[in-house]
């Protein structure tokens, strides 16, 4: 009878602290830890297949001129200008959308080709800052960047030009901006709408008041 009782006292005794947690390591190992048949059960993972890289093709007309592509289909349109067709005019800034510095015109449009891919732009007319001008033959802006001292390092400069040349066709169609007070009305040449509809491009050197004089003599008026 006395051995039945310690036996019983034994099994309802308290466990102490460590016994306590060494018990529930136990049963979180035996739950997390797959059996061995379990284990044999799960087919093994197939190795990725060589060249498995989705690709697309792509034609590109960048400066009047037309480029057909097979692309990583991951491939932005910035990189495909860069590294694909060599067009280093086009800058890699932030890489962001945050600083224009790849700003380039799509179908007639400003956009970051940084933050669209070129697979996106199939058939799409692509211009530069190469397409603009060139050193022997200068856009009206470009000469105007030179003459109003519109660049100090002139790495944001390509950006800035192809975004200046959409900003006057933006106003020549009667787009607005957050700064145009009439919706509905022409938008006007001013220093302050230029400053809104540039305000994406943005200079480290802090050349924008001169960026400003030289957009308005291109566009013939005086803001």
């Amino acid at each position: 009878m006395e051995q039945q009782d310690d036996k019983n006292r034994s099994c309802c005794a308290p466990m102490s602290r460590r016994e306590l947690l060494a018990a529930g390591a136990a049963s979180a190992t035996a739950v997390a830890v797959p059996s061995a048949a379990t284990a044999q059960a799960r087919p093994p993972a197939a190795p990725a297949a060589a060249g498995s890289i989705p690709t697309a093709r792509v034609a590109l007309k960048v400066n009047g001129k037309t480029h057909r592509l097979e692309l990583d289909t991951r491939t932005t349109l910035l990189d495909t200008l860069r590294e694909h067709l060599h067009l280093t005019g086009t800058k890699k800034g932030c890489d962001h959308g945050q600083c224009g510095a790849c700003t380039v015109i799509v179908d007639g449009r400003r956009l970051n080709s940084c933050l669209t891919l070129a697979v996106m732009h199939d058939g799409a007319s692509v211009t530069t800052i190469e397409g603009l001008g060139s050193t022997d033959r200068m856009h009206p802006m470009q000469a105007a960047f030179v003459k109003h001292d519109g660049y100090q390092c002139g790495y944001c400069t390509p950006g800035q030009i192809c975004s200046a040349v959409a900003v006057l066709d933006e106003i020549r169609l009667g787009i607005p901006s957050h700064a145009s007070a009439d919706l509905t009305a022409r938008p006007l040449l001013s220093a302050d709408e230029l400053r809104e509809r540039m305000s994406g491009n943005i200079c480290r050197c802090g050349a924008y008041s001169n960026i400003v004089d030289a957009i308005t003599e291109v566009a013939g008026g005086k803001a």
